[in-house]
């Protein structure tokens, strides 16, 4: 198997023994990413559509690392704390992507995320 690491300084750097991507073949797996600037390594969890924001920014820079766009997305998976915030979070998550070639996912309420944020989300992509 051919395994090739993508990390980028333009999205966090993991916290625990992970990577930010992973490739093999044509096919790109992304972590979950959280809310935390890359700039300063701190989380930005002042309101819900800002947090959400960054989450798809450091997907976004990770996926350009990996010669990738939204575009290039198959399959993600969202994870937030609330199902109440998922109508804001969708609304965010919408702009990144073209409604008729939106990947598959899911969404789900999880009781904890990492750093107890309010969205985490893993993407995959494939490389044409």
């Amino acid at each position: 198997m051919n395994k090739e690491i993508i990390k980028t300084d333009k999205a966090p750097a993991p916290i625990g023994p992970y990577n930010q991507a992973v490739k093999t073949g044509n096919m790109v797996f992304i972590s979950g990413q959280i809310a935390i600037n890359p700039a300063t390594g701190e989380l930005e969890t002042g309101d819900l559509e800002t947090e959400t924001k960054l989450v798809m920014e450091n997907l976004k820079a990770i996926l350009a690392e990996a010669n990738c766009t939204f575009e290039n997305v198959i399959k993600t998976s969202i994870f937030i704390s609330d199902m109440n915030n998922f109508g804001k979070i969708n609304e965010i998550y919408a702009t990144y992507f073209e409604a008729a070639t939106a990947p598959a996912r899911e969404t789900v309420e999880v009781a904890n995320l990492p750093k107890f944020v309010n969205v985490e989300i893993s993407a995959i992509a494939v490389i044409d």
